[in-house]
Protein backbone atom coordinates (compact mmCIF):
# COMPACT_ATOMS: atom_id res chain seq x y z
CA UNK A 1 0.00 0.00 0.00
CA UNK A 2 1.56 3.23 -1.11
CA UNK A 3 1.89 6.01 1.43
CA UNK A 4 0.95 9.58 0.70
CA UNK A 5 2.49 12.76 2.02
CA UNK A 6 0.53 15.90 2.66
CA UNK A 7 2.26 19.26 2.85
CA UNK A 8 0.63 22.08 4.75
CA UNK A 9 1.19 25.78 4.32
CA UNK A 10 1.83 27.06 7.85
CA UNK A 11 2.61 30.64 6.84
CA UNK A 12 -0.92 31.76 7.73
CA UNK A 13 -0.58 30.43 11.28
CA UNK A 14 3.13 30.58 12.03
CA UNK A 15 6.11 32.83 11.55
CA UNK A 16 8.44 30.93 9.27
CA UNK A 17 11.25 33.49 9.03
CA UNK A 18 13.99 33.60 11.69
CA UNK A 19 13.70 36.10 14.52
CA UNK A 20 15.98 39.12 14.16
CA UNK A 21 18.77 39.08 16.72
CA UNK A 22 17.80 42.44 18.20
CA UNK A 23 14.21 41.31 18.72
CA UNK A 24 15.33 38.87 21.40
CA UNK A 25 15.62 41.93 23.64
CA UNK A 26 11.83 41.69 24.02
CA UNK A 27 12.12 38.66 26.31
CA UNK A 28 15.46 39.61 27.89
CA UNK A 29 13.91 41.43 30.91
CA UNK A 30 11.84 38.38 31.85
CA UNK A 31 14.76 35.99 31.42
CA UNK A 32 17.18 38.17 33.40
CA UNK A 33 14.83 38.64 36.36
CA UNK A 34 13.74 34.98 36.52
CA UNK A 35 17.33 33.75 36.40
CA UNK A 36 18.46 36.42 38.85
CA UNK A 37 15.65 35.67 41.29
CA UNK A 38 16.40 31.94 41.13
CA UNK A 39 20.13 32.48 41.75
CA UNK A 40 19.49 34.86 44.66
CA UNK A 41 17.14 32.30 46.17
CA UNK A 42 19.90 29.71 46.03
CA UNK A 43 22.22 32.24 47.71
CA UNK A 44 19.78 33.05 50.51
CA UNK A 45 22.15 31.80 53.20
CA UNK A 46 25.06 33.80 51.82
CA UNK A 47 23.86 37.23 52.92
CA UNK A 48 27.04 38.96 51.75
CA UNK A 49 27.05 37.62 48.19
CA UNK A 50 23.30 37.71 47.59
CA UNK A 51 22.98 41.55 47.41
CA UNK A 52 25.91 41.75 44.98
CA UNK A 53 24.30 39.14 42.72
CA UNK A 54 20.90 40.83 42.95
CA UNK A 55 22.28 44.27 42.11
CA UNK A 56 24.30 42.75 39.25
CA UNK A 57 21.16 41.30 37.68
CA UNK A 58 19.32 44.60 38.19
CA UNK A 59 22.13 46.38 36.31
CA UNK A 60 21.69 43.87 33.46
CA UNK A 61 17.95 44.55 33.55
CA UNK A 62 18.53 48.30 33.12
CA UNK A 63 20.92 47.67 30.22
CA UNK A 64 18.49 45.27 28.52
CA UNK A 65 15.57 47.69 28.86
CA UNK A 66 17.68 50.60 27.61
CA UNK A 67 18.74 48.58 24.57
CA UNK A 68 15.11 47.57 23.99
CA UNK A 69 13.93 51.19 24.09
CA UNK A 70 16.67 52.23 21.64
CA UNK A 71 15.64 49.44 19.26
CA UNK A 72 11.96 50.41 19.47
CA UNK A 73 12.81 54.05 18.73
CA UNK A 74 14.96 52.98 15.76
CA UNK A 75 12.78 50.20 14.29
CA UNK A 76 9.28 50.95 15.53
CA UNK A 77 7.00 48.56 17.42
CA UNK A 78 8.51 45.09 17.91
CA UNK A 79 6.54 41.86 18.24
CA UNK A 80 7.74 38.40 19.26
CA UNK A 81 5.29 35.51 19.45
CA UNK A 82 5.81 32.45 21.60
CA UNK A 83 6.42 29.24 19.64
CA UNK A 84 6.26 31.26 16.40
CA UNK A 85 2.45 30.90 16.43
CA UNK A 86 0.69 33.97 15.08
CA UNK A 87 -2.22 35.50 17.01
CA UNK A 88 -4.80 34.48 17.95
CA UNK A 89 -3.04 31.12 18.36
CA UNK A 90 0.16 32.33 20.05
CA UNK A 91 0.92 34.68 22.93
CA UNK A 92 2.60 37.85 21.70
CA UNK A 93 5.01 40.27 23.32
CA UNK A 94 4.45 43.59 21.54
CA UNK A 95 6.68 46.45 22.63
CA UNK A 96 6.00 50.07 21.71
CA UNK A 97 7.46 53.32 23.02
CA UNK A 98 5.04 53.42 25.98
CA UNK A 99 5.83 49.93 27.26
CA UNK A 100 9.58 50.22 26.66
CA UNK A 101 9.78 53.59 28.44
CA UNK A 102 7.92 52.45 31.55
CA UNK A 103 9.88 49.20 31.66
CA UNK A 104 13.17 51.13 31.58
CA UNK A 105 12.13 53.62 34.28
CA UNK A 106 10.82 50.76 36.42
CA UNK A 107 14.13 48.91 36.15
CA UNK A 108 16.09 52.04 37.13
CA UNK A 109 13.92 52.41 40.23
CA UNK A 110 14.37 48.71 41.06
CA UNK A 111 18.15 49.08 40.78
CA UNK A 112 18.06 52.03 43.17
CA UNK A 113 15.93 49.96 45.56
CA UNK A 114 18.41 47.09 45.36
CA UNK A 115 21.27 49.42 46.29
CA UNK A 116 19.23 51.06 49.07
CA UNK A 117 18.40 47.59 50.40
CA UNK A 118 22.08 46.94 51.15
CA UNK A 119 21.75 49.38 54.05
CA UNK A 120 18.07 49.02 54.98
CA UNK A 121 17.49 45.24 54.77
CA UNK A 122 19.18 43.20 57.48
CA UNK A 123 20.51 39.65 57.16
CA UNK A 124 17.19 38.17 58.23
CA UNK A 125 15.39 40.08 55.48
CA UNK A 126 17.93 38.87 52.95
CA UNK A 127 17.57 35.25 54.03
CA UNK A 128 13.78 35.53 53.81
CA UNK A 129 14.02 36.69 50.21
CA UNK A 130 14.20 40.43 49.70
CA UNK A 131 16.35 40.23 46.56
CA UNK A 132 14.62 37.16 45.02
CA UNK A 133 11.22 38.76 45.61
CA UNK A 134 12.41 42.10 44.18
CA UNK A 135 13.70 40.46 41.00
CA UNK A 136 10.57 38.34 40.56
CA UNK A 137 8.45 41.43 41.17
CA UNK A 138 10.28 43.03 38.27
CA UNK A 139 9.52 39.94 36.17
CA UNK A 140 5.85 40.75 36.59
CA UNK A 141 6.24 44.51 36.16
CA UNK A 142 8.31 44.29 32.96
CA UNK A 143 6.12 41.49 31.60
CA UNK A 144 3.00 43.61 32.14
CA UNK A 145 4.55 46.57 30.31
CA UNK A 146 5.78 44.48 27.38
CA UNK A 147 3.03 41.93 26.71
CA UNK A 148 0.64 42.18 23.78
CA UNK A 149 -1.90 39.67 25.12
CA UNK A 150 -4.54 40.64 27.67
CA UNK A 151 -4.65 37.26 29.41
CA UNK A 152 -0.87 37.32 29.59
CA UNK A 153 -1.24 40.75 31.23
CA UNK A 154 -3.36 39.03 33.88
CA UNK A 155 -0.62 36.42 34.37
CA UNK A 156 2.04 39.10 34.87
CA UNK A 157 -0.24 40.84 37.37
CA UNK A 158 -0.35 37.59 39.34
CA UNK A 159 3.44 37.24 39.23
CA UNK A 160 4.02 40.73 40.61
CA UNK A 161 1.26 40.34 43.22
CA UNK A 162 2.67 37.07 44.56
CA UNK A 163 6.10 38.68 44.85
CA UNK A 164 4.61 41.77 46.48
CA UNK A 165 2.91 39.63 49.14
CA UNK A 166 6.31 38.17 50.02
CA UNK A 167 7.90 41.61 50.27
CA UNK A 168 5.01 43.00 52.28
CA UNK A 169 5.30 40.44 55.09
CA UNK A 170 9.11 40.43 55.12
CA UNK A 171 9.89 40.79 58.84
CA UNK A 172 6.70 39.09 60.06
CA UNK A 173 5.57 41.90 62.37
CA UNK A 174 1.94 42.05 63.47
CA UNK A 175 1.39 45.38 61.70
CA UNK A 176 2.80 43.91 58.48
CA UNK A 177 0.41 40.97 58.59
CA UNK A 178 -2.49 43.35 59.19
CA UNK A 179 -1.43 45.49 56.21
CA UNK A 180 -0.94 42.40 54.05
CA UNK A 181 -4.50 41.20 54.71
CA UNK A 182 -5.97 44.57 53.65
CA UNK A 183 -3.68 44.74 50.64
CA UNK A 184 -4.36 41.14 49.65
CA UNK A 185 -8.15 41.13 49.95
CA UNK A 186 -8.72 44.19 47.74
CA UNK A 187 -6.16 43.05 45.17
CA UNK A 188 -7.65 39.56 45.01
CA UNK A 189 -11.07 41.06 44.33
CA UNK A 190 -9.56 43.22 41.59
CA UNK A 191 -7.75 40.22 40.12
CA UNK A 192 -10.96 38.18 39.98
CA UNK A 193 -12.79 41.03 38.27
CA UNK A 194 -9.94 41.25 35.76
CA UNK A 195 -10.21 37.52 35.04
CA UNK A 196 -14.02 37.62 34.69
CA UNK A 197 -13.82 40.55 32.25
CA UNK A 198 -11.13 38.76 30.23
CA UNK A 199 -13.26 35.61 30.04
CA UNK A 200 -16.23 37.63 28.78
CA UNK A 201 -14.02 39.39 26.24
CA UNK A 202 -12.77 36.05 24.93
CA UNK A 203 -16.34 34.78 24.73
CA UNK A 204 -17.29 37.74 22.52
CA UNK A 205 -14.30 37.82 20.16
CA UNK A 206 -12.53 34.46 20.44
CA UNK A 207 -9.13 36.12 20.87
CA UNK A 208 -7.08 37.73 23.62
CA UNK A 209 -4.39 39.40 21.53
CA UNK A 210 -4.60 43.16 22.05
CA UNK A 211 -3.99 44.05 18.40
CA UNK A 212 -6.53 41.46 17.24
CA UNK A 213 -9.07 42.74 19.77
CA UNK A 214 -8.50 46.36 18.69
CA UNK A 215 -9.38 45.45 15.10
CA UNK A 216 -12.40 43.29 15.96
CA UNK A 217 -13.92 45.81 18.36
CA UNK A 218 -13.96 48.40 15.55
CA UNK A 219 -16.06 46.04 13.43
CA UNK A 220 -18.94 46.13 15.90
CA UNK A 221 -21.90 48.32 14.98
CA UNK A 222 -22.08 49.77 18.51
CA UNK A 223 -18.82 49.09 20.38
CA UNK A 224 -20.07 50.77 23.58
CA UNK A 225 -23.26 48.78 24.14
CA UNK A 226 -24.40 45.43 25.49
CA UNK A 227 -21.98 42.91 26.91
CA UNK A 228 -18.97 44.97 25.91
CA UNK A 229 -20.14 47.81 28.16
CA UNK A 230 -20.20 45.31 31.04
CA UNK A 231 -16.69 44.18 30.17
CA UNK A 232 -15.50 47.80 30.13
CA UNK A 233 -17.07 48.49 33.52
CA UNK A 234 -15.46 45.38 35.03
CA UNK A 235 -12.06 46.34 33.61
CA UNK A 236 -12.38 49.86 34.95
CA UNK A 237 -13.25 48.66 38.45
CA UNK A 238 -10.47 46.04 38.42
CA UNK A 239 -7.78 48.44 37.25
CA UNK A 240 -9.06 51.22 39.52
CA UNK A 241 -8.45 48.87 42.45
CA UNK A 242 -4.94 48.11 41.20
CA UNK A 243 -4.21 51.80 40.63
CA UNK A 244 -5.72 52.88 44.00
CA UNK A 245 -8.39 55.17 42.52
CA UNK A 246 -11.28 56.49 44.59
CA UNK A 247 -13.31 54.89 46.17
CA UNK A 248 -11.36 51.60 46.12
CA UNK A 249 -8.06 53.04 47.30
CA UNK A 250 -8.12 52.94 51.10
CA UNK A 251 -6.10 49.73 51.15
CA UNK A 252 -3.02 51.71 50.05
CA UNK A 253 -2.51 54.06 53.04
CA UNK A 254 -3.51 51.17 55.31
CA UNK A 255 -0.71 48.92 54.03
CA UNK A 256 2.15 50.88 52.42
CA UNK A 257 3.48 52.14 55.77
CA UNK A 258 3.85 48.63 57.23
CA UNK A 259 6.83 46.99 55.44
CA UNK A 260 10.49 47.93 55.30
CA UNK A 261 10.73 51.42 53.83
CA UNK A 262 12.55 50.23 50.70
CA UNK A 263 9.64 47.88 49.99
CA UNK A 264 7.23 50.78 50.44
CA UNK A 265 9.37 52.79 48.01
CA UNK A 266 9.14 50.10 45.32
CA UNK A 267 5.40 49.67 45.84
CA UNK A 268 4.71 53.42 45.73
CA UNK A 269 6.81 53.83 42.61
CA UNK A 270 5.70 50.84 40.56
CA UNK A 271 2.62 48.88 41.54
CA UNK A 272 -0.10 51.50 41.11
CA UNK A 273 1.47 52.61 37.82
CA UNK A 274 0.98 49.14 36.38
CA UNK A 275 -2.74 49.61 37.05
CA UNK A 276 -2.71 52.99 35.32
CA UNK A 277 -0.80 51.50 32.38
CA UNK A 278 -3.43 48.75 32.07
CA UNK A 279 -6.18 51.39 32.01
CA UNK A 280 -4.41 53.30 29.24
CA UNK A 281 -3.71 50.18 27.19
CA UNK A 282 -7.19 48.64 27.49
CA UNK A 283 -9.37 51.75 27.27
CA UNK A 284 -7.43 53.63 24.60
CA UNK A 285 -6.22 50.78 22.39
CA UNK A 286 -8.87 48.07 22.75
CA UNK A 287 -12.03 49.84 23.99
CA UNK A 288 -11.79 53.48 22.82
CA UNK A 289 -15.56 53.81 22.29
CA UNK A 290 -16.21 52.51 25.79
CA UNK A 291 -13.76 55.08 27.12
CA UNK A 292 -15.67 57.82 25.30
CA UNK A 293 -18.91 56.57 26.82
CA UNK A 294 -17.38 56.39 30.33
CA UNK A 295 -15.29 59.56 30.12
CA UNK A 296 -17.49 61.56 32.50
CA UNK A 297 -17.38 58.74 35.06
CA UNK A 298 -13.59 58.49 34.75
CA UNK A 299 -13.29 62.28 35.12
CA UNK A 300 -15.41 62.18 38.30
CA UNK A 301 -13.27 59.39 39.73
CA UNK A 302 -10.13 61.38 38.82
CA UNK A 303 -11.38 64.49 40.64
CA UNK A 304 -12.36 62.48 43.74
CA UNK A 305 -9.00 60.70 43.72
CA UNK A 306 -7.08 63.97 43.36
CA UNK A 307 -8.88 65.68 46.23
CA UNK A 308 -9.17 62.77 48.67
CA UNK A 309 -5.47 62.03 48.21
CA UNK A 310 -4.37 65.60 48.84
CA UNK A 311 -6.75 66.18 51.76
CA UNK A 312 -5.80 62.82 53.27
CA UNK A 313 -2.13 63.82 53.13
CA UNK A 314 -2.88 67.02 55.04
CA UNK A 315 -4.52 65.02 57.83
CA UNK A 316 -1.53 62.74 58.50
CA UNK A 317 1.31 63.11 60.99
CA UNK A 318 3.08 59.82 60.12
CA UNK A 319 5.28 60.46 57.09
CA UNK A 320 4.75 57.13 55.34
CA UNK A 321 0.96 57.35 55.67
CA UNK A 322 1.14 60.91 54.34
CA UNK A 323 3.14 59.76 51.34
CA UNK A 324 0.59 57.02 50.70
CA UNK A 325 -2.08 59.67 50.19
CA UNK A 326 0.29 61.63 47.96
CA UNK A 327 0.58 58.52 45.78
CA UNK A 328 -3.22 58.48 45.52
CA UNK A 329 -3.36 62.15 44.52
CA UNK A 330 -0.89 61.42 41.73
CA UNK A 331 -3.07 58.59 40.44
CA UNK A 332 -5.87 61.14 40.05
CA UNK A 333 -3.70 63.20 37.71
CA UNK A 334 -3.04 60.18 35.52
CA UNK A 335 -6.72 59.25 35.48
CA UNK A 336 -7.44 62.78 34.29
CA UNK A 337 -5.38 62.03 31.19
CA UNK A 338 -7.39 58.86 30.55
CA UNK A 339 -10.67 60.76 31.04
CA UNK A 340 -9.80 63.44 28.48
CA UNK A 341 -8.30 60.89 26.09
CA UNK A 342 -6.62 63.27 23.60
CA UNK A 343 -3.03 62.74 22.52
CA UNK A 344 -1.89 65.67 24.68
CA UNK A 345 -3.77 64.35 27.71
CA UNK A 346 -2.43 60.81 27.37
CA UNK A 347 1.09 62.19 26.80
CA UNK A 348 0.71 64.13 30.05
CA UNK A 349 -0.48 61.00 31.86
CA UNK A 350 2.51 59.01 30.58
CA UNK A 351 4.97 61.77 31.52
CA UNK A 352 3.31 62.03 34.93
CA UNK A 353 3.61 58.25 35.41
CA UNK A 354 7.36 58.42 34.74
CA UNK A 355 7.68 61.37 37.12
CA UNK A 356 5.63 59.65 39.83
CA UNK A 357 7.59 56.40 39.60
CA UNK A 358 10.80 58.31 40.27
CA UNK A 359 9.70 60.91 42.81
CA UNK A 360 7.55 58.64 45.00
CA UNK A 361 10.33 56.06 45.24
CA UNK A 362 12.75 58.82 46.21
CA UNK A 363 10.38 60.29 48.82
CA UNK A 364 9.90 56.96 50.57
CA UNK A 365 13.66 56.44 50.56
CA UNK A 366 14.06 59.92 52.00
CA UNK A 367 11.55 59.07 54.73
CA UNK A 368 13.76 56.14 55.68
CA UNK A 369 16.71 58.50 56.06
CA UNK A 370 14.55 60.84 58.17
CA UNK A 371 13.72 57.91 60.45
CA UNK A 372 17.39 57.03 60.84
CA UNK A 373 18.38 60.63 61.56
CA UNK A 374 15.47 61.55 63.82
CA UNK A 375 14.46 58.19 65.24
CA UNK A 376 10.81 58.33 64.10
CA UNK A 377 8.39 58.70 61.21
CA UNK A 378 6.07 60.78 63.40
CA UNK A 379 6.19 64.51 62.61
CA UNK A 380 5.37 65.30 66.25
CA UNK A 381 8.63 63.67 67.34
CA UNK A 382 10.87 65.17 64.66
CA UNK A 383 12.70 68.45 64.25
CA UNK A 384 16.10 70.04 63.74
CA UNK A 385 17.20 67.80 60.86
CA UNK A 386 18.32 70.80 58.82
CA UNK A 387 21.07 71.33 61.38
CA UNK A 388 22.12 67.71 61.11
CA UNK A 389 22.38 67.63 57.31
CA UNK A 390 21.59 70.71 55.26
CA UNK A 391 22.26 68.93 51.95
CA UNK A 392 19.67 66.28 52.74
CA UNK A 393 17.21 69.01 53.73
CA UNK A 394 17.73 70.56 50.28
CA UNK A 395 17.21 67.19 48.56
CA UNK A 396 13.94 66.63 50.40
CA UNK A 397 12.78 70.13 49.50
CA UNK A 398 13.49 69.44 45.82
CA UNK A 399 11.45 66.22 45.99
CA UNK A 400 8.64 68.03 47.84
CA UNK A 401 8.49 70.71 45.13
CA UNK A 402 8.56 68.07 42.39
CA UNK A 403 5.72 65.95 43.78
CA UNK A 404 3.65 69.11 44.24
CA UNK A 405 4.08 70.01 40.56
CA UNK A 406 6.18 73.14 41.12
CA UNK A 407 8.84 74.35 38.66
CA UNK A 408 11.56 73.76 37.72
CA UNK A 409 11.22 70.05 38.55
CA UNK A 410 9.78 66.97 36.83
CA UNK A 411 6.22 67.24 38.16
CA UNK A 412 5.60 70.67 36.62
CA UNK A 413 5.52 69.78 32.92
CA UNK A 414 3.08 66.86 32.97
CA UNK A 415 0.68 68.90 35.10
CA UNK A 416 0.87 71.73 32.57
CA UNK A 417 0.09 69.24 29.81
CA UNK A 418 -2.83 67.72 31.73
CA UNK A 419 -4.36 71.08 32.69
CA UNK A 420 -3.95 72.36 29.13
CA UNK A 421 -5.60 69.22 27.72
CA UNK A 422 -8.45 69.43 30.24
CA UNK A 423 -9.20 73.07 29.38
CA UNK A 424 -9.00 72.36 25.63
CA UNK A 425 -11.51 69.55 26.13
CA UNK A 426 -13.92 71.78 28.04
CA UNK A 427 -13.31 70.02 31.36
CA UNK A 428 -12.65 73.09 33.48
CA UNK A 429 -13.47 71.34 36.75
CA UNK A 430 -10.92 68.63 36.00
CA UNK A 431 -8.17 71.16 35.33
CA UNK A 432 -9.13 73.06 38.49
CA UNK A 433 -9.00 69.85 40.53
CA UNK A 434 -5.48 69.14 39.27
CA UNK A 435 -4.34 72.61 40.34
CA UNK A 436 -6.14 72.46 43.70
CA UNK A 437 -4.68 69.04 44.45
CA UNK A 438 -1.21 70.37 43.65
CA UNK A 439 -1.74 73.30 46.01
CA UNK A 440 -2.92 71.04 48.86
CA UNK A 441 -0.02 68.66 48.22
CA UNK A 442 2.35 71.63 48.47
CA UNK A 443 0.90 72.43 51.90
CA UNK A 444 1.21 68.81 53.05
CA UNK A 445 4.81 68.43 51.87
CA UNK A 446 5.74 71.90 53.19
CA UNK A 447 4.38 70.84 56.57
CA UNK A 448 6.70 67.82 56.55
CA UNK A 449 9.73 69.94 55.71
CA UNK A 450 8.95 72.62 58.29
CA UNK A 451 8.27 70.14 61.10
CA UNK A 452 11.05 67.64 60.38
CA UNK A 453 13.79 69.98 59.15
CA UNK A 454 13.15 73.63 59.94
CA UNK A 455 11.89 73.77 63.52
CA UNK A 456 14.42 73.26 66.29
CA UNK A 457 13.15 69.99 67.73
CA UNK A 458 10.13 67.77 68.41
CA UNK A 459 6.69 69.16 69.22
CA UNK A 460 6.86 71.41 72.29
CA UNK A 461 10.36 72.71 71.62
CA UNK A 462 10.39 76.49 72.40
CA UNK A 463 10.79 78.77 69.40
CA UNK A 464 14.38 79.75 68.74
CA UNK A 465 15.81 76.74 70.56
CA UNK A 466 17.37 73.64 69.02
CA UNK A 467 17.39 70.13 70.45
CA UNK A 468 20.40 67.91 69.84
CA UNK A 469 19.31 64.73 68.06
CA UNK A 470 21.53 61.67 68.03
CA UNK A 471 21.03 59.66 64.82
CA UNK A 472 19.75 56.17 65.47
CA UNK A 473 21.38 54.65 62.39
CA UNK A 474 24.79 56.30 62.27
CA UNK A 475 26.44 53.29 60.62
CA UNK A 476 23.81 53.14 57.86
CA UNK A 477 23.94 56.89 57.29
CA UNK A 478 27.72 56.88 56.94
CA UNK A 479 27.69 54.47 53.97
CA UNK A 480 26.82 55.25 50.38
CA UNK A 481 24.02 52.67 49.98
CA UNK A 482 21.37 55.14 51.17
CA UNK A 483 22.70 58.26 49.51
CA UNK A 484 23.60 56.92 46.05
CA UNK A 485 20.08 55.82 44.98
CA UNK A 486 18.53 58.91 46.55
CA UNK A 487 21.02 61.06 44.62
CA UNK A 488 20.32 59.26 41.32
CA UNK A 489 16.57 59.67 41.63
CA UNK A 490 16.80 63.32 42.71
CA UNK A 491 19.11 64.02 39.76
CA UNK A 492 16.50 62.52 37.41
CA UNK A 493 13.79 64.70 38.98
CA UNK A 494 15.90 67.80 38.35
CA UNK A 495 16.95 66.70 34.86
CA UNK A 496 13.41 65.98 33.66
CA UNK A 497 12.39 69.36 35.01
CA UNK A 498 15.16 71.32 33.33
CA UNK A 499 15.34 69.24 30.12
CA UNK A 500 11.83 67.85 29.56
CA UNK A 501 11.89 67.79 25.76
CA UNK A 502 12.99 64.22 25.17
CA UNK A 503 10.63 62.80 27.79
CA UNK A 504 7.80 64.82 26.23
CA UNK A 505 8.77 63.37 22.86
CA UNK A 506 8.78 59.83 24.27
CA UNK A 507 5.42 60.37 25.97
CA UNK A 508 3.92 61.88 22.80
CA UNK A 509 5.20 58.98 20.73
CA UNK A 510 3.71 56.51 23.20
CA UNK A 511 0.36 58.31 23.20
CA UNK A 512 0.29 58.64 19.41
CA UNK A 513 1.01 54.93 19.04
CA UNK A 514 -2.17 54.17 21.00
CA UNK A 515 -4.35 56.83 19.40
CA UNK A 516 -3.24 55.77 15.90
CA UNK A 517 -2.27 52.10 16.39
CA UNK A 518 -1.52 51.21 12.77
CA UNK A 519 2.16 50.62 13.55
CA UNK A 520 1.18 48.44 16.54
CA UNK A 521 -1.23 46.40 14.42
CA UNK A 522 1.25 45.95 11.55
CA UNK A 523 3.92 44.81 13.96
CA UNK A 524 1.65 41.91 14.94
CA UNK A 525 -0.03 41.07 11.62
CA UNK A 526 2.40 42.49 9.08
CA UNK A 527 0.98 43.57 5.74
CA UNK A 528 -2.41 41.98 6.46
CA UNK A 529 -3.57 45.21 8.20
Amino acid sequence: MAGSSVSADLSAAMITSPVATGDWLVVAPSLITILGGSLCLMLRKNTDLQPKAGIGFLVLLVIANLALLVRVLDHGVITMVMGNWLPPFGIAFTVDALGATLSLIGSVVALCAGIYGVASVDNTGRRYGFYPFLLLLMTGVCGAFLTGDIFNLYVWFEVLLISSYGLLVLGNDRIQLDGAVKYGVLNLIGTNLFLIATGLLYGIFGTLNMADLAMKVKLLEDPASGTLATVAALYFLAFAMKAAAFPVNFWLPASYHTPNVVVSAVFAGLLTKVGVYALIRVFLLILPESRNYMSDLIAGVAIATLLTGAIGALAQSEIRRLLGYVVIAGIGSMLAGVAVGTTLAVSGAIFYAVHSIIVMTALYMASGVINLMGGSYDLRKLGGLYQKNAAFAAVFLVLAFAVSGLPPFSGFWPKVMLVDASLDNGRTFLGAAILLSGFLTTLAMGRVWIYAFWRGGPEGTPDGQAVEITPGGAAQLSGGALWLPLGILTALVVYFGLQPEWMMELATRGASGIAEPLGYLRSVFGGQV
